[in-house]
């Protein structure tokens, strides 16, 4: 039998899986964004930067959290689900959060940092800390308890040091190799895609016996030199 119960999304503690924030409703939709960092090296007699890759950067989620506790006939104070991701509202008198209760986003006295999280989704998880929320209150009770808010939450991927050293592609120029030039090669670009480092191509100048580094004739065959 097909199992249709809706499955609730939610943010959780990674250290304390037990403290389990709810969203009321499911996201309508949620963003992923990855980017990669390259930095330009200027070569000169070139006519245009070399690209050279620095950094992957985290993945990032961006949705948006809808909250209300007026429909349902509820018409507590909103910030009681809320503040549980936000952290205690220090500057509202009316805050349902107790300071001892932190929230998601608030340092803890042990870790010195805000806890790492899990947002899960049926089987998507995502293992991340907040990096920011955005609260706005858009309905209120006669006595201006708001009873409706949307939060605007960005999560970011967070993966332990050793596990990404794990996940390194370990493959590197390590042993003597052979390049064979073709047409459009320069010593600076092949550099850079040896070593990583189009400034290394003195290295395979040597050890070619390369005079004139802007003279490669297509076919030549070049030893890559193990990079010490």
């Amino acid at each position: 039998m097909v199992n249709d119960q809706l499955k609730k999304a939610h943010l959780k503690r990674k250290d304390n899986p037990g403290v389990v924030v709810p969203f009321l409703f499911n996201p309508a939709e949620f963003t992923i964004e990855k980017g990669n960092q390259f930095a330009e090296v200027n070569v000169p007699g070139l006519p245009s930067s070399i690209l050279q890759f620095v950094k992957g950067n985290s993945r990032t989620i961006s949705m948006e959290l809808f909250f209300d506790t007026y429909e349902n006939k509820d018409n507590r104070d909103v910030r009681q689900y809320t503040d549980k991701i936000t952290g205690w509202d220090a500057g509202s008198i009316y805050s349902q959060l107790s300071p001892e209760k932190k929230g998601l986003m608030d340092i803890d006295s042990e870790l010195h940092a805000p806890p790492i999280c899990i947002f899960e989704w049926g089987t998507f998880t995502f293992q991340c800390v907040i990096e920011r929320v955005s609260k706005k209150f858009t309905m209120f009770l006669a006595d201006g308890t708001p009873v409706r808010a949307t939060l605007s939450v960005t999560l970011k991927e967070y993966e332990e040091v050793d596990i990404q050293i794990r996940n390194i592609d370990t493959h590197s120029a390590d042993l003597t190799k052979r390049w064979e030039v073709v047409q459009g090669d320069s010593l600076w670009s092949i550099a850079a895609k040896e070593y990583g480092d189009p400034a290394d191509w003195r290295l395979v100048a040597e050890a070619n016996e390369i005079d004139n580094p802007r003279l490669l004739n297509p076919g030549t065959a070049l030893v890559i030199p193990v990079k010490e």
